[in-house]
């Protein structure tokens, strides 16, 4: 039996609970919160065995095969350096890192030290999105000339939420434009040529919308992200053969493909997966078991490249 461990017991960790049930011979063997209190009430929750108020007692004792960090997004970095540091595999929530001096150091010591870390970028691996990815890597839509993506939703405000609070990690680059960045850049590609990139902040010093333009060799990419009030969810391809859509794209169960005269050519739908973190856990346990240091689908190199970009938005605060 594969031996997950997890570390944060809010709701992210319960569906992650879900997905690993979904799984074979895959569980999870113990929680770990701050508070023990918190940790051992999800535990009797999810029917984990052990419950642990000390992150690091949790690994000694146990000794899992993986941890899941569903912390909040501070802590990601201090907690899987903490995972590194005792040999032990990590699957971390993104945003993963925060800065680039996070992310450089602590995939410098896990690459040092042999041990697998990964960012949950679940939306790699749904259905959907990869069959949006087949088509423009199969030309269905000619040259891409422009896309759009936008996520947003009105986010609680009251005192002490993670989404205004900084010393949480919040802000709407961490929780949402790391869904718009990386999706486009998956069907893009990273090499683009240039960024322009503009925010508006919250008194408590995050971002609450945040909007960026990025100019590949014939091509410009839009992004919106808004944690003041909604979007439409969804990511538009533009090629000179047609375009591709996915709606909802960070948790996408459909793709559509249209011609250059605007019908429909193509509907996919997604009727196989219940839980899209299944697809990010089951790649863990394959790599772990592999001996991997890192995911061929996530390689660290797209973290990188996405904390890059967050600092990138955080440089224009006081522009």
């Amino acid at each position: 039996m594969f031996r997950f461990a997890i570390m944060g017991a809010g709701d992210i960790s319960r569906k992650f609970c879900d997905a690993v049930r979904r799984l074979e011979g895959v569980s999870v063997a113990s929680v770990s919160s701050k508070s023990a209190e918190r940790a051992k009430a999800f535990a009797e929750k999810e029917g984990i065995p052990t419950s642990y108020g000390s992150y690091a007692e949790m690994l000694e004792s146990e000794k899992p095969d993986c941890v899941y960090i569903g912390a909040d997004t501070a802590s990601h970095c201090k907690l899987t350096v903490l995972c590194i540091e005792h040999g032990t595999p990590v699957l971390c929530e993104k945003a993963m890192f925060c800065n680039m001096k996070e992310a450089e150091d602590a995939i410098a010591l896990a690459k040092k030290k042999g041990v697998f870390i990964m960012e949950a970028m679940w939306s790699y691996f749904l259905p959907a999105v990869k069959k949006a990815k087949e088509w423009v890597d199969a030309g269905r839509i000619g040259k891409i000339y422009a896309s759009d993506a936008t996520i947003g939703f009105k986010a609680p405000t009251h005192e002490g939420n993670r989404y205004f609070t900084t010393k949480l990690g919040g802000g709407v680059a961490y929780d949402l434009t790391v869904y718009t960045y990386d999706l486009t850049t998956l069907m893009l590609g990273h090499d683009w040529l240039d960024c322009e990139v503009s925010a508006l902040w919250h008194e408590s010093g995050v971002d609450t919308v945040d909007h960026a333009v990025l100019r590949y060799d014939g091509c410009l990419s839009s992004m919106t992200t808004s944690i003041v009030g909604p979007l439409e969810e969804r990511l538009i391809l533009y090629g000179e053969a047609g375009k591709i859509v996915l709606p909802s794209s960070h948790y996408a169960s459909r793709a559509y493909l249209y011609g250059a005269d605007g019908g429909l050519i193509e509907e996919f739908k997604d009727t196989v997966t219940e839980n899209g973190f299944t697809y990010e856990a089951q790649e863990a346990v394959d790599c772990v078991l592999a001996g991997r240091t890192e995911s061929p689908v996530v390689p660290l190199s797209v973290t990188l490249d996405s904390t890059r970009f967050y600092e990138r938005i955080y440089g224009t605060r006081n522009v």
